[in-house]
């Protein structure tokens, strides 16, 4: 069972021992997840409505973020993640996200959690979110994305996750101009979008982390 860390920022992560990996940045999880994937990615894209796709739902933060950026922005989000251990919901229930957020924000966390796995629902007028289940390696995934949250563990820990296939599977679901977002710039990470027509580009990473990567879709 994953622990409960707390992080330079106030905000919760999750510590898995087995694979000695957190789930966010130590030095602060809601600081990373909205410099990397609200900053450099929703609010950098120009799509409306987009639609984004996002490799690992985890602790459903990064979702949470995003619905609530929809609501300020007025801006139509649909919202596909995928997971293959979704967490248990006494351990959902023990994380301090929403103590950060006005309470006309914190309980679009509730409804995120609540909802059921495998079917699109509507979390508020501009949210959508389609939560699956499954095995992103195995599990063929339709669509056409205009933004990806890549948040799956790091290569080192989960090397199954940043194969060829996944970034074929990936490449073939982002649209001409679509855009990912991952916090690894190792040299075969970029090699690898490259590969698959993504024009990579390095920028500045939140506290603790040198660089992240932002690529679009050629």
């Amino acid at each position: 069972m994953p622990e409960i860390i707390l992080t330079e920022d106030g905000s919760h992560t999750l510590f898995v021992p087995e694979l000695n990996e957190h789930y966010h940045s130590v030095h602060g999880a809601i600081q990373e997840s909205e410099y990397i994937f609200i900053k450099c990615g929703l609010n950098f894209s120009k799509a409306d409505p987009i639609r984004i796709f996002e490799v690992g739902f985890g602790t459903g933060l990064n979702a949470f973020l995003t619905a609530i950026d929809a609501s300020s922005q007025n801006r139509k989000i649909i919202y596909t993640s995928i997971e293959k251990y979704p967490l248990p919901d006494s351990l959902i229930n023990e994380l301090n996200y929403k103590s950060f957020f006005p309470r006309e924000s914190a309980y679009i966390f509730d409804l995120i959690h609540r909802g059921k796995w495998n079917i699109v629902q509507e979390i508020s007028n501009n949210f959508t979110l389609n939560k699956i289940e499954g095995d992103f390696i195995k599990q063929e995934i339709r669509g056409d994305y205009d933004l990806i949250f890549f948040d799956a563990f790091g290569p080192e820990k989960q090397p199954e996750m940043w194969s060829d296939e996944v970034f074929r599977k990936i490449a073939e679901i982002t649209v001409p101009n679509g855009i990912l977002l991952t916090y690894s710039v190792k040299g075969e990470v970029k090699r690898k979008l490259r590969k698959y027509g993504f024009k990579v580009n390095r920028l500045p990473g939140p506290p603790g982390k040198h660089q992240i990567i932002r690529a679009v879709k050629i």
